[in-house]
């Protein structure tokens, strides 16, 4: 089981309190944006959170007042321009396998969203499991209007599924960006705070979810994207089975016996 108190990324900052991880991009001056060290170091972060055994809730935060501004213009756009497809499919494979690893890595993930969420920043957002964002954020999903198609990193299986395929196929086919007043209506935002807030709130809600039953909590969030290419008939038995293996937990027990104390659980994980 791998420990995460004592990571030292290069090419973000990471912080782990009381079981809850907080992670936010560098370069405040250029809004965050991702390079293909950063793509890297942020995928092996997420496969390694599913050994780990210090984290339970990851903050995925803003940084000087904004989010991410997607991949770096000179660092990333710039010399994909020319490459060959092999080069380029190499790149876009890396890009989606940090989603890949963000929804696989066992821990509820929380953005809070202040300021720009665009291009991969947007998808970023997407990945995490719950969306606080602040009234000043401005989420895009941009591709279209750098001469790409809306189809990045698996935004157009996650985002209909989160705010309805007809509002999805407007931005991913305009790019505009979405308010934090859609986003809140359409339920891509979960809440909107003020911006001095949103720290606070974020992680008022992680560490609702670090006192929770963990365990289940990872349950939880494996059914919830196993479940998108199941039939209905094939997830109930796949939630029964889930359940099932939650019921042998101690926290199943503990929640129980408090029950019938009239306590509140104090749940461990286990």
């Amino acid at each position: 089981m791998s420990e995460m108190s004592h990571l030292q990324p290069q090419r973000f900052l990471w912080s782990v309190t009381d079981r809850i991880a907080t992670l936010r991009l560098m370069r405040p001056e250029r809004k965050n944006p991702l390079t293909f060290d950063s793509y890297a170091e942020l995928t092996a972060t997420f496969r390694n959170l599913a050994q780990a055994r210090d984290v339970d809730v990851v903050i995925f935060g803003s940084n000087g007042g904004n989010f991410c501004s997607g991949g770096d213009v000179h660092e990333i756009i710039g010399p994909l321009i020319g490459r060959p497809m092999k080069d380029l499919l190499a790149f876009t494979r890396m890009t989606g396998d940090l989603v890949k690893a963000m929804i696989s890595c066992g821990k509820p993930i929380i953005a809070a969203v202040d300021g720009v969420a665009v291009g991969a920043g947007a998808i970023l957002a997407m990945a995490c499991d719950l969306r606080l964002a602040t009234r000043q954020a401005k989420c895009a999903f941009l591709f279209t209007r750098v001469g790409l198609a809306g189809c990045d990193m698996g935004a157009c299986a996650m985002l209909p599924r989160i705010i309805g395929q007809g509002r999805a196929a407007e931005l991913l086919y305009t790019g505009r960006s979405m308010s934090a007043e859609e986003g809140q209506a359409w339920g891509f935002w979960n809440a909107v705070h003020a911006p001095e807030a949103l720290e606070a709130e974020a992680l008022a809600l992680a560490t609702r979810l670090a006192k929770g039953p963990t365990f289940a909590h990872a349950m939880t969030k494996a059914q919830l994207v196993q479940e998108w290419a199941m039939g209905l008939e094939q997830a109930i038995e796949a939630e029964a089975q889930a359940q099932a293996i939650c019921m042998q937990t101690k926290d199943f027990e503990r929640a129980y016996r408090a029950f019938v104390a009239k306590e509140k659980p104090v749940f461990a994980g286990d």
